[in-house]
């Protein structure tokens, strides 16, 4: 029912290729949640950099997907490893992106059978 992504951009990239398609949305189910764990690992133990280098790998994904709200949340954790904030100011922004992330999979995987 695609309500917690939206995969227009998918298909404009992949010129309605349903195979192109197939792998993006395994890509996504497959990777992303690991990119989460390390990005959780690098605010867990205040390691900005870890934590930058995973954030700025999903961003693209999470735009190509169409999690606008997880997009901009993503940009939230780069400019606070850039900070180099504390732990407690981008907490909640994580697992705000997770949540999202976490409710995408679900869709997908059941929208396509993954």
């Amino acid at each position: 029912m695609a309500i917690n992504y939206n995969l227009s951009k998918v298909y404009a990239l992949s010129d309605n290729d349903p195979e192109f398609v197939n792998e993006i949305l395994t890509l996504f189910v497959t990777e992303v949640p690991d990119d989460l764990l390390q990005i959780k690992e690098g605010i867990k133990k205040k390691d900005h950099k870890h934590a930058y280098s995973y954030a700025h790998k999903i961003k693209p994904t999470l735009d190509l997907m169409g999690l606008n709200v997880a997009f901009e949340e993503i940009l939230q954790i780069e400019a606070w490893t850039k900070g180099e904030g504390k732990k407690k100011d981008i907490k909640e922004t994580f697992k705000s992106v997770k949540n999202q992330v976490n409710d995408a999979i679900k869709e997908i995987k059941k929208d396509f059978d993954l």
